[in-house]
């Protein structure tokens, strides 16, 4: 039984930073597989759907290691600010040397 431990990104309605959690989550032991009825995807492992929040990486990684999962840790991507000197708050500014207009 393998799991993935990482921390998840910011989702698009947020401007800050992206949440402060990690998250433990239980990859697939069994394929899924389409229902021949209704036709909906499904399968028998209840283990997917298992997601354990932990306030730093390494409480995530000790629960791993006491419960005897093999974890694959994914770091978190460098976020590049983009912060320009003179963004949409310039548009207005009254320093201005040109008149803004469409």
């Amino acid at each position: 039984m393998g799991a993935r431990i990482y921390k998840p990104s910011e989702t698009a309605m947020q401007s800050g930073g992206a949440p402060e959690h990690w998250i433990l989550e239980f990859e697939p032991a069994e394929q899924r597989r389409i229902d021949p009825l209704m036709g909906w995807t499904g399968s028998g492992d209840t283990q997917t759907q298992v997601k354990i929040r932990f306030e730093t990486k390494a409480a995530a990684q000790a629960y791993a290691a006491k419960h005897g999962i093999a974890a694959q840790i994914y770091e978190p991507a460098k976020r590049r600010m983009t912060v320009r000197p003179m963004g949409y708050g310039g548009n207005f500014a009254s320093s201005r040397k040109v008149p803004w207009s469409h």
